[in-house]
């Protein structure tokens, strides 16, 4: 095997490179899991978490990837045969939606585009229609990681407030946590889900389930099987900052690191951060004359941007190409878009320098898989960055 000189570039929308930080912390000594210190870790670790969902309320976490928080959601919720309301806003919400069907749920659809976020208008004309409140959750995925199109939770909140509707509200989190603004409790979310593969700055291998008091009242009728994971029996456990089976225990070790760089930057400078660095993205795709997936720019995300290939461009052979030769990954295309866009991934650790190597690396990769395009999209991207450098800078002093 020949080497490749510099470091990989992952600009996929997650798993995000993770910090020399972070591997440092998780580099230790397998702790007891039942000991007095780890007793401590955990207790300091689940208070300060909840800070990055902006809640007060009990942020669970689990040994597992995002799939298992989602269904952690539904199982502690719902019973069977319940009907819940989805949007179909990409890849995820459609996994998503297979999952409550496989649990023997009752998923309806309200179908979309993939091309921008989650309809709240249309959401509330369902609910205002269901008038037996036989819509026992509306689940809602935050940041479509396969489309780049974000969805307006306080907008929906308002829709279902309007519609003066009971049902649980549900968002998937998992690429937009500590990347887009969230606030769950501010917006009256009833449980937020999230994975630490992402804007968390860790690998693969932590989920999360934040809940209200709402969602905690309606665990205690739900008949869904749930056992591994059962919120009673973890919350109980996490009074003393321990769990009901063996934790993630080198990645609470990182979990804890990455909250320590997360609240030392300030949750407004990372969402600072990253907007700046997605307008600089957008500036770049726009000069070389291509089109960004998300229709709607109110829609835009933050954390990465879909791009669509010319017609008969297979934008799989472009990241094929990219790999080659800058030894750098993007996001494939999911779904209904597959090799038909392309996905830059800008969040998590993730710097001014870093989006610029990126952006090089795409620009001279569209030139060698000969797509249709102008040349200039790096410049732009660099324009933008030292437009907006001074206010970034301002607004990170103001913090200190």
């Amino acid at each position: 095997m020949s080497h490749t000189a510099g470091r990989h570039f992952l600009q996929i929308p997650g798993p995000t490179n993770v910090p020399d930080r972070v591997l440092r912390a998780m580099d230790m000594p397998t702790m007891d899991h039942r000991g007095p210190d780890f007793g401590t870790l955990g207790l300091r670790v689940l208070d300060r978490v909840r800070h990055v969902f902006q809640t007060q309320q009990p942020v669970i976490v689990y040994p597992a990837s995002g799939t298992g928080a989602w269904t952690a959601a539904l199982v502690n919720t719902l019973s069977t045969g319940d009907k819940v309301l989805m949007s179909e806003t990409g890849h995820f919400a459609t996994l998503w939606h297979e999952i409550a069907t496989k649990l023997g749920l009752d998923p309806e659809f309200i179908p979309g585009n993939w091309r921008n976020g989650a309809d709240p208008d249309a959401i509330e004309a369902r609910l205002a229609e269901d008038k037996g409140h036989t819509i026992k959750a509306v689940c809602v995925v935050h940041n479509e990681t396969a489309t780049g199109c974000v969805s307006q939770i306080k907008a929906i909140r308002d829709a279902m407030d309007r519609a003066n509707h009971p049902a649980l509200l549900m968002v998937d989190t998992i690429s937009s946590l500590a990347s887009i603004d969230y606030r769950h409790d501010a917006w009256g979310v009833d449980v937020t889900v999230a994975g630490s593969q992402k804007g968390l700055m860790l690998p693969p291998g932590l989920s999360f389930n934040a809940v209200s008091e709402k969602a905690l009242a309606a665990h205690k009728t739900a008949n869904l099987i749930r056992t591994y994971w059962d919120w009673s029996d973890i919350l109980a456990a996490n009074t003393k900052g321990f769990w009901p089976y063996t934790p993630a225990t080198n990645l609470i070790y990182g979990l804890d690191t990455a909250l320590d760089m997360l609240l030392d930057e300030g949750l407004a400078n990372v969402f600072a951060r990253h907007d700046r660095h997605a307008a600089a993205t957008r500036a770049a795709v726009n000069a070389w004359g291509l089109e960004i997936l998300c229709e709607n720019p109110a829609h835009y995300s933050s954390s990465l941007t879909a791009i669509l290939v010319p017609d008969g461009v297979s934008a799989d052979h472009v990241r094929s190409v990219i790999l080659k030769n800058f030894n750098m990954s993007l996001g494939t295309g999911l779904g209904k878009v597959a090799d038909k866009v392309f996905r830059i991934g800008h969040l998590g650790d993730f710097n001014d320098l870093a989006l610029m190597g990126t952006l090089s690396g795409v620009e001279m990769g569209l030139g060698l898989a000969d797509v249709p395009h102008q040349a200039g999209g790096v410049q732009a991207a660099m324009e933008h960055l030292k437009a907006t450098a001074s206010s970034h800078a301002k607004l990170a002093d103001a913090a200190e």
